[in-house]
């Protein structure tokens, strides 16, 4: 089990909004699906997690749109561009499960490490 964060490079965030950014992602998802029993299976061992990257948002909302329609635990983070992005709210990152390898690996296998 594990969960992938995917960020959008192509915004230049700082490193510390990244992470926060990726954070907000990791904690959606889980709290949006906590009684999913992937969730709760991810919880009970090691709960691991990869960071990833896509370098536009049409990017980062197909990765979404497909974790959806494979009925995937996921989140999407919409920032509220208070200390980035001029005010302007900007999609910024996504969570990918807790799910197994074979379920989350088609849709972001293919992604760079971050």
């Amino acid at each position: 089990m594990k969960q992938v964060i995917i960020l959008r490079k192509d915004l230049n965030m700082r490193k510390g909004k990244m992470i926060a950014q990726g954070a907000h992602a990791s904690l959606s998802a889980v709290l949006q699906y906590s009684d999913h029993p992937s969730v709760k299976a991810w919880l009970s061992d090691a709960f691991t997690k990869i960071a990833v990257s896509v370098d536009s948002e049409d990017e980062l909302l197909d990765i979404y749109q497909k974790a959806k329609n494979a009925n995937l635990v996921c989140s999407l983070i919409k920032d509220a561009g208070r200390t980035e992005f001029n005010g302007v709210h900007t999609y910024t990152a996504v969570a990918v499960g807790p799910a197994t390898n074979d379920e989350i690996d088609p849709i972001t296998g293919n992604l760079k490490l971050l």
